[in-house]
């Protein structure tokens, strides 16, 4: 996992820019920096890569990487079947001169085409490759955008990066802030829905897409194509115990094939079944001589310790844990906002960010440099409270009100999802005659723009179309965005083996009753791990993730702060985002809740608080 920048221009200053992004993006490639200019008819291709160093540690493995004289490449990411692309370009004649995944990756291009390397490919990836013998420069991002690609179009100039900061320093101009994205942050908690950034200009290449720059060209052209989508292929089940073991086999393959590494590879283990299982299956498939590294996070706190479950994972399995204390303070917190809000690119969606970005600082400290994460189980196997929600309105738009009846019944019965409904959290998926009445907090600037997305389900959807708008718009995007920025602060590498494309089109086909079942979410990947964990783990009733006491902060120890925040004369009131008499009534209507009672969610008040700071990180690039 590295940083990849680069410009495409018709002016003579790309080593500048090239120098520019090194200095902004160097804390996602520690152990080289490195960029090339290349000539291309009246073009300058410019690219850049700042390197951590993962598989094949050798100076010969830096980046920008050459094939003979036919193209280059910089590259974002980790391609985990390399070792099997590698063994079948070897059976077509092809040498190698180094052990990494980047010369397989630029070898395989040249080779195979583009399109069909890419139907190869297993891993996680963000690149530009520099087809000399086309003329042509292409940008990709994987099947699921974990790995960031962002880019800006200005007259006859095209500047990429991995970072929308390193966009904004190289360009060296101010951007209009994008309405439409901070009306649905500040109304919708929603974050990284589509390709648009909260600077208007500034885009995101598409998850599962390239885009092709001609060369031979006079102008800038740039024609974005999907190469692939999700596959739902609904399949008849013929055997349970069949499908166990599928699942179990798949779900195997995906952890060992992201074990490769010539780095430690460590796991975060969160106490819940998907961290867990992935825990327990590393622990299967490394080598004798090799250390499992787990770390987690406690607290002192009894409502928010997972002490019990992780104890209970490490001591079935036999190993030893990293436990990280992660009871900061109020203070400590909001003095962390400001800085995570500025690496994180966009204003953070809770507290729980500044969570994850000590937990990287102390993977760091431990020596981890590449850390398997369980993010993307919980849309892939219905794991949210909403999919039960949205498969009983299913149901009922159906007319199978029988069957919707046996699955309340069963969740009722089993005390799972049902007990733990929340209106605050679930009001936005909500139908709108349904919703509660809410103070409207936006300004007039975004109101004249802000169209509010459906993010429920409707007479067009089933459940497992809204898983796929999961995957794609609604929470993983936003996900990995903040994994990846976090845990590039600190140069660490994190994987998601649930977000192997072959889980996640198979989790997806499955008939929505093998994930909901019997009162359980998830049912059939617990099914298919229950010999590997204990089961007051696998069968366990709540999860809780990386949880704080966020809610009670902003009411109590936090007030002081958030009403400084909230003055009249600050930038979001100026700039006309947000509606200053109604955020207050809003913030009191909030402060005189109980806890855990009412209509107002603690992200209604949050979102105000992070837009505000993050407005303050970036303003010297903000059109006004």
């Amino acid at each position: 996992m590295c940083g990849i920048a680069g410009v495409i221009t018709k002016e003579n200053n790309s080593v500048d820019l090239l120098y520019r992004a090194h200095a902004i993006q160097s804390h996602r490639g520690p152990d080289n920096q490195s960029e090339r200019v290349f000539k291309l008819n009246d073009w300058q291709i410019g690219i850049a890569h700042q390197r951590l160093a993962v598989i094949d540690l050798q100076d010969i493995s830096n980046q920008p990487m050459h094939y003979q004289d036919r193209g280059s490449i910089v590259f974002n990411g980790e391609i985990y079947n390399y070792l099997e692309i590698k063994d079948e370009l070897i059976d077509c004649g092809f040498s190698f001169e180094t052990d990494s995944d980047t010369e397989v990756l630029l070898v395989g291009l040249h080779y195979y085409g583009l399109e069909e390397m890419l139907r190869k490919l297993n891993g996680m990836w963000a690149f530009c490759w520099y087809d000399k013998e086309n003329n042509k420069v292409i940008l990709c991002r994987d099947r699921f955008g974990i790995k960031p690609l962002n880019y800006y179009i200005e007259g006859d100039t095209l500047y990429f990066a991995s970072e929308v900061k390193t966009i904004l320093e190289m360009s060296n101009t101010t951007f209009e802030l994008n309405e439409q994205k901070i009306g649905e942050y500040l109304s919708q908690s929603l974050l990284a829905t589509d390709e648009n950034t909260f600077f208007k200009q500034i885009k995101r290449l598409p998850l599962g897409t390239y885009a092709e720059f001609d060369g031979s060209l006079p102008n800038i052209n740039f024609r974005i194509k999907k190469y692939w989508d999700i596959n739902i292929t609904e399949q008849k089940v013929e055997s349970e115990e069949e499908l166990v073991k599928e699942i179990r086999e798949l779900f195997e393959d995906a952890v060992n094939i992201c074990l490769r590494s010539d780095v430690p590879v460590g796991v975060l283990l969160s106490g819940g079944i998907d961290s867990s299982a992935i825990t327990a299956m590393m622990n299967k498939g490394l080598k004798e001589n090799e250390n499992l590294h787990i770390f987690s996070a406690v607290s002192d706190d009894k409502r928010f310790d997972e002490s019990y479950f992780i104890d209970s994972v490490a001591n079935h399995i036999q190993k030893p844990v990293h436990k990280v204390n992660l009871d900061f303070g109020p203070d400590e917190a909001m003095k962390l906002l400001d800085r995570v809000n500025w690496y994180n690119d966009e204003p953070v969606g809770s507290f729980s960010n500044v969570s994850h970005y000590l937990l990287m600082e102390k993977a760091k400290e431990l020596g981890i440099t590449v850390i398997l994460s369980g993010q993307g189980a919980d849309e892939i196997l219905c794991g949210y409270k909403k999919f039960l929600g949205f498969y009983l309105q299913q149901l009922v738009y159906q007319k199978k009100y029988a069957k919707a009846f046996q699955v309340y019944r069963e969740f009722k019965k089993n005390k799972t999802v049902i007990n733990q409904f929340n209106l605050k959290e679930a009001k936005r998926y909500l139908p709108k005659r349904f919703k509660p009445k809410e103070i409207n907090i936006l300004g007039e600037r975004v109101l004249k723009k802000y169209q509010p997305i459906s993010v429920g389900i409707g007479k067009e959807y089933d459940v497992q179309k809204r898983q796929v708008l999961d995957v794609e718009k609604f929470s993983v995007p936003v996900i990995t965005q903040y994994e990846d920025r976090m845990s590039m602060v600190f140069a660490r590498e994190i994987r998601v083996p649930f977000l192997d494309y072959r889980l996640v089109e198979r989790f997806i086909s499955l008939p929505t009753e093998y994930k909901l079942r019997n009162g359980w979410t998830k049912y059939i990947f617990r099914k298919s791990i229950e010999d590997v964990l204990p089961k007051e783990v696998v069968w366990r009733k709540d999860k809780q993730g990386f949880v704080n006491p966020q809610g009670e902060w902003l009411k109590h120890e936090l007030k002081d702060t958030v009403l400084k925040y909230f003055e009249k004369d600050n930038l979001m009131f100026k700039m006309g985002l947000v509606n200053h008499t109604a955020l207050k009534l809003k913030y009191e209507k909030y402060c005189n809740q109980p806890v855990d009672k009412g209509e107002i969610w603690f992200k209604d008040i949050f979102a105000p608080l992070a837009l505000e700071s993050w407005l303050r990180q970036y303003q010297t690039y903000i059109k006004i």
